[in-house]
């Protein structure tokens, strides 16, 4: 049935709005379909681009969000994720006027000149990397299990200690990037999983300038940059294929997105693809955080490779989600066809995702980074996502970094980042 009306949606965030359309029925045994194209919309443009608030102009619309925002509605994670982030309360409103579209974010970019730090921060392991002029001189990968621990000493022992072993390679310190799991908003990880046993009022009250603080006891009073990883693998994407409209996806504990525009610079959206649903079907695998189904960290993580490579007939082996990917891994690289058949799938639904962020985000091109990617599986992934892409006429360029980088690439071009002056 053709939809006979439309509706305005306001997404409202400190640093500024979007508007959508929704096109709905009048009909009412279309209001199912309408009430989950209405979540579905909503709850994307909120986790790609950041809010806080909701305006609408239709009653009906106002009604279906007030619902599902509610404290013990639908999307009851949502409203309580995200007003801890932007720290006000989240609202849904209805009102004839809207309030203007507004952009006010400040810009990440990339410098090469100097002496550079640079950190990753994922749920597995951290990376560092020293950086002379652009080019890295020296990294180290080392584990770590920061979800595991409630303390906040933990993590801060980790990050000094991965800046003075970076410190210790470098004539002097310019300058410090980091990479990591969550959301950053004005450089403070305002959420992570990384501290997700951490007590909420005590990460409120000392883990969001965690890092910044660790840089300034470590290396001094120099410049520090914290961005969220997917948005650094966008920024090295950019930087190495010197390409724009550059999506870039981390694969590894859950899924980060970072989107470089047509200018260079990373925008301060969200570009949360490890919450945006993917995947419709009543049966898809829960998130364990969110409570969702069908989200995009189910799949397009290390979590979705174990599964998948279980649902091949396999039994991935290790005490950690990182050791069964490894293990999964190492069936790949021998030849063993259900291992490659778990890549092979990964790669068919992400080339079915990818018109759907491109639709989304307007890219072209599209940079894979994170431990998923490595080897021999990395490769099968990559190939068959292309074939997706070719089968569908989706004009999309997808690639991969050289395989010394896929693992700490994302810490050396941490090291580069600067916020646009």
């Amino acid at each position: 049935m053709t939809a006979d009306r439309q509706a305005r949606v306001a997404v409202v965030r400190p640093s500024g709005c979007t508007q959508m359309s929704l096109f709905l029925h009048t009909s009412e045994t279309m209001q199912p379909a309408d009430e989950l194209y209405t979540g579905l919309l909503v709850k994307t443009a909120l986790w790609l681009q950041g809010g806080c608030g909701l305006v609408t102009d239709d009653e009906s619309t106002f009604h279906r969000l007030r619902r599902a925002y509610s404290p013990d509605g639908a999307r009851a994670f949502d409203r309580r994720f995200l007003s801890g982030i932007y720290g006000e309360p989240f609202s849904v409103q209805h009102s004839r006027e809207l309030p203007a579209v507004s952009e006010t974010a400040v810009p990440v970019s990339a410098r090469i000149t100097g002496c550079r730090i640079g950190i990753d921060l994922g749920g597995s392991d951290r990376k560092a990397a020293a950086v002379i002029d652009g080019e890295t001189v020296w990294t180290e990968e080392v584990v770590w299990q920061p979800k595991l621990h409630g303390d906040l000493r933990y993590h801060y022992e980790h990050i000094a200690a991965a800046l003075r072993s970076a410190a210790a390679h470098l004539p002097r310190v310019d300058a410090v990037g980091v990479s990591t799991a969550g959301v950053v908003i004005d450089g403070e990880i305002r959420r992570s999983s990384l501290f997700m046993n951490v007590p909420p009022a005590e990460f409120n009250h000392h883990g969001r300038a965690l890092v910044r603080r660790a840089v300034r006891e470590v290396c001094g009073d120099v410049p520090c940059t914290v961005c969220n990883d997917g948005d650094v693998a966008a920024l090295a994407g950019a930087m190495s294929l010197r390409r724009s409209k550059l999506l870039g996806i981390a694969m590894g504990t859950s899924q980060a997105g970072g989107y470089v525009d047509e200018n260079g610079h990373s925008t301060g959206w969200l570009n949360e693809l490890a919450f945006l649903p993917v995947d419709l079907h009543p049966h898809a695998p829960v998130d364990p955080w969110s409570g969702d189904r069908g989200v995009g960290e189910r799949y397009f993580s290390q979590e979705g490779v174990i599964r998948l490579a279980r649902q091949a007939g396999l039994s991935p082996r290790g005490d950690t989600p990182a050791e069964k990917l490894r293990w999964v891994q190492e069936r790949a690289r021998v030849g063993d066809d259900r291992a490659l058949e778990a890549f092979s799938e990964l790669g068919r639904l992400l080339g079915l995702t990818l018109p759907w962020y491109r639709r989304l985000l307007g890219c072209k091109n599209v940079l894979l980074l994170g431990r998923v990617i490595s080897g021999v599986g990395g490769e099968c992934l990559a190939d068959v996502c292309r074939e997706e892409l070719e089968k569908a006429g989706e004009q999309m360029e997808l690639f991969l970094p050289e395989e010394s980088l896929r693992r700490v690439g994302q810490a050396a071009a941490a090291a580069l980042l600067t916020v646009r002056e």
